[in-house]
């Protein structure tokens, strides 16, 4: 016989054409379940964040850099722009090295208080920025920690910091977004960009109209950007939420109010 005769499960031509949809979502569901399962991963606490935030001194680094390399004075408009965009990349970026504190407290916390089948692991997009701080807090204090990836164009993979056995790789959005929340205990929301606003506003959503059959504490990181970029109450005031739905996050902004807030939330729940 010429051609070879594959099993339709062995078929990958078939596996990857449009028919198959279903049966490639139905392995973005089972496959990462299974794995979880095997690590003892019941409890999350989630991070998300901007993708571009670097470490304090990189970023600070490289805008002295530019600084250098294009005189006051003499700068095309293009070299401006790239300056303009190092100087906001270091006013973010103060929040990378606050994510890789607050991260690294939380994992030693639950390392101290609990058994390794009720720890809670920090768990985050697999990205750079906001997302590789989360997962480096985890690996500095020798915690396993789970990344999220998503497949993008022009992105890196996931980050080296993720515990190889806990890197995922998503095609589909929702799916990745269903383990975000699936064993998220508290959600921690760093600055970020259209993403980041996408993923809080979905979790707020789904509490709101009891989806979510939990209650999972939301945590918005930085009164400085959170304040300057959301007037909440106007929400309330258009009528369009109702006031206690205010009380469904917190605005923190400070590592130890961050820490002490989220301890005592998910201590309390554990009793």
């Amino acid at each position: 016989m010429d051609k070879e005769i594959y099993k339709a499960y062995e078929n990958l031509e078939f596996l990857n054409s449009h028919e198959a949809r279903s049966i490639r979502v139905l392995c973005e569901l089972v496959e990462p379940a299974k794995r979880l399962d095997t690590q003892n991963i019941s409890n999350t606490i989630v991070f998300f964040g901007s993708a571009r935030s670097k470490p304090y001194e990189e970023a600070k680094e490289d805008l002295e850099a530019l600084l250098q390399r294009y005189p006051k004075g003499t700068r095309s408009l293009e070299e401006e722009q790239s300056i303009i965009k190092a100087e906001s990349i270091l006013k973010l970026s103060k929040f990378y090295d606050e994510a890789v504190s607050l991260s690294s407290r939380l994992s030693s916390w639950s390392k101290e208080c609990f058994e390794p089948e009720n720890q809670f692991h920090i768990c985050s997009g697999g990205g750079p920025g906001m997302m590789e701080a989360a997962n480096k807090g985890a690996r500095d204090t020798d915690s396993e920690s789970i990344g999220l990836g998503i497949s993008l164009p022009f992105e890196q993979g996931v980050n080296k910091y993720v515990s190889r056995e806990l890197a995922f790789e998503f095609h589909y959005f929702f799916v990745r977004k269903f383990y975000f929340l699936y064993h998220a205990k508290a959600v921690v929301v760093f600055p970020g960009g259209f993403g980041t606003m996408d993923e809080l506003f979905e979790v707020l959503t789904l509490i709101q109209t009891g989806k979510i059959g939990k209650n999972i504490p939301i945590f918005l990181y930085g009164k400085e950007f959170w304040d300057g970029l959301i007037n909440f109450e106007q929400f309330v005031s258009w009528g369009v939420i109702s006031p206690n739905d205010l009380s469904l996050f917190q605005i923190v902004d400070s590592i130890d109010e961050a820490f002490d807030k989220i301890v005592s939330q998910l201590s309390s729940e554990k009793k």
